[in-house]
């Protein structure tokens, strides 16, 4: 089964729907899907948003947060790599909360997915050959995974 770093930008779309739903949810039946422990913090952030908007109502919220919560990823810590996701923040002028799921896949030498297209646009124009092909969009994977 393949294995994928997945950021909270693709774990919501599981929860809430909106473009990009039905590919998330592929991923979710076909790969083993990890993420480091950030990913709780922001979607919770995420879902605050949505409710405060009056995108979700403050039950949809709590429902979304507790089927996340029951959601099938493997949570990893990430403390040993402050240092790492640090460099990349600074190297690819990006804030370090992106950087720190993509530290993550190098260290599992796995690729993340992503539905933060300006990422992708991001690494892909960077000309780095440590990044190129470890960052791909919701579409990309999703087209991956049905050839």
């Amino acid at each position: 089964m393949n294995t994928l770093v997945i950021d909270a930008s693709i774990a919501v779309k599981w929860v809430v729907e909106e473009a990009g739903t039905a590919e998330a949810v592929a991923l979710r039946r076909r790969s083993k899907l990890i993420a480091p422990e950030l990913l709780v913090a922001e979607c919770a952030n995420i879902l605050w948003k949505k409710s405060r908007r009056d995108e979700l109502s403050m039950d949809e919220a709590f429902l979304a947060a507790r089927l996340l919560q029951a959601g099938d990823i493997e949570f990893l810590p990430t403390h040993h790599l402050l240092e790492a996701a640090t460099r990349i923040a600074v190297e690819l002028d990006h804030p370090a909360y992106d950087c720190l799921y993509l530290a993550l896949a190098i260290e599992r030498d796995c690729r993340l997915v992503t539905a933060d297209e300006h990422f992708v646009r991001k690494l892909a124009a960077a000309h780095r050959r440590r990044f190129r092909g470890r960052v791909i969009g919701l579409a990309q994977a999703a087209e991956e995974l049905n050839n």
